[in-house]
């Protein structure tokens, strides 16, 4: 019989406002947010059919480690959800702003990728 896999989250006093912005700032890691708020619990494999396997399992161990997400096995699956409650226990509105302005961006036709230039390029030099 094959042993449990078993995850380890941070306690909710312990998710920590760096972590949480470190790992909302991907914009890989970002859309797998916003698929969690929107959807529920998923199968990880959801949120990124077309990665291969290691870049899923490093973004969403990240997820799970900085306290955004929730993962427990079942089975061969590995299902994962967004930890709401704790994140707006934490950082009251926080989740919601960010998904709002990354939705916000989306919108206007950024994806949040940098686009070169730099400061100089936007002043005109």
């Amino acid at each position: 019989m094959a042993a449990v896999r078993t995850y380890v989250h941070p306690e909710t006093g312990e998710i920590s406002l760096a972590r949480v912005l470190f790992a909302l700032s991907e914009p890989l890691r970002l859309e797998m947010v916003r698929t969690l708020a929107r959807e529920g619990e998923v199968d990880s494999i959801d949120l990124g059919p077309d990665l291969p396997r290691s870049t899923l399992t490093h973004h969403t161990g990240l997820l799970r480690e900085s306290g955004v997400a929730f993962v427990r096995a079942e089975g061969r699956k590995c299902m994962i959800s967004l930890r709401a409650e704790d994140l707006d226990a934490r950082f009251p509105g926080l989740v919601g702003t960010v998904l709002a302005g990354y939705e916000s961006e989306s919108a206007d036709g950024h994806d949040g990728k940098a686009r070169g230039g730099g400061p100089e390029q936007a002043a005109g030099q």
